[in-house]
């Protein structure tokens, strides 16, 4: 399996993305370059090899996996992503540290779009919107994420559900029909008790939906439709240690707007209820 995103995606986001499923050869070129732009650019495949420790023809099955046609043209995304690279703040005070901090975001934000495709994204609408039930699943660092859907798209006139304990998500995966949906949001793919979820959904005929920050994770891998939205950390390592949910919320917050613009008037009907309900709650301060 080859990279399936965006033809104009760029080379971090792509191994971001692919990062957990690469072959250790494989992910140690991609965390070569991902380390040292500049080197890569500067390096043949050879040179690459021999620095990593592998053959050859590892380093151009990494760039063709990548989805590049050889190593040279993987240079050349490395070389026009070089470019836009924000120089680092030499700041160290807190207050630095939190502006570098939204510089880097800001500098990749775009890349989190970068995996998803205009037939996904499609997908993933039109199944929430014709659904007879959805059931929302998001455990650990992913939990919030899963609330904060459920609501959004219970506000948007989509009703949806949302269960906590593992037992009663299963449960309930079990009681869907192939009229319903079992919307899945995990970064890492890769948390079991939202897998377990997955396959008894799939067991009941529902349609499975995804959203995860890897490509060839087994979540996206046993999903009908999965959005994958490459996570903002610069290595899988990096996204253990510093787990970050931001770009997955972008997407969530988009995907329920565009399914308002879908749905049309029953969409529209649906907010300005909404706003009438918050213009009823809100008291002069």
């Amino acid at each position: 399996m080859v990279w399936s995103g965006a033809a104009d995606a760029p080379l971090t986001a792509r191994i971001r993305a692919l990062a957990p499923s690469l072959h250790a050869g494989e992910r140690r070129v991609a965390e070569f370059v991902v380390g040292d732009l500049a080197l890569a650019i500067e390096s043949t495949a050879q040179d690459l090899a021999d620095a990593v420790g592998v053959g050859r023809a590892t380093v151009v099955r990494t760039a063709q996996t990548l989805g590049y046609d050889g190593f040279p043209q993987l240079r050349v995304a490395a070389a026009q992503e070089l470019s836009h690279v924000h120089v680092a703040s030499t700041d160290d005070t807190l207050v630095g540290s939190l502006r570098a901090a939204a510089d880097r975001f800001a500098s990749r934000i775009g890349d989190s779009v970068a995996a998803l495709t205009e037939e996904s994204l499609r997908s993933a609408i039109s199944a929430l919107d014709e659904a007879g039930r959805v059931l929302i699943v998001a455990n650990g660092l992913s939990s919030p994420l899963g609330l904060d859907l459920q609501l959004r798209l219970t506000a948007a006139g989509r009703p949806a559900e949302i269960l906590h304990d593992a037992l009663a998500q299963r449960i309930a995966a079990r009681q869907l029909s192939a009229n319903d949906v079992c919307v899945i949001v995990s970064g890492s793919g890769a948390n079991e008790t939202s897998l377990a979820v997955a396959r008894a959904a799939r067991d009941a005929g529902a349609t499975v939906l995804s959203i995860t920050s890897f490509a060839r994770s087994a979540l996206a891998s046993g999903s009908d439709t999965a959005l994958v939205v490459p996570s903002m950390s610069d290595s899988f390592q990096d996204e253990l240690l510093h787990t970050s949910r931001v770009a997955l919320v972008l997407v969530i917050e988009t995907l329920v707007d565009s399914l308002i613009k879908h749905r049309g008037p029953r969409g529209r009907e649906a907010r300005d209820a909404v706003l009438r309900e918050l213009g009823n709650a809100l008291s002069e301060p």
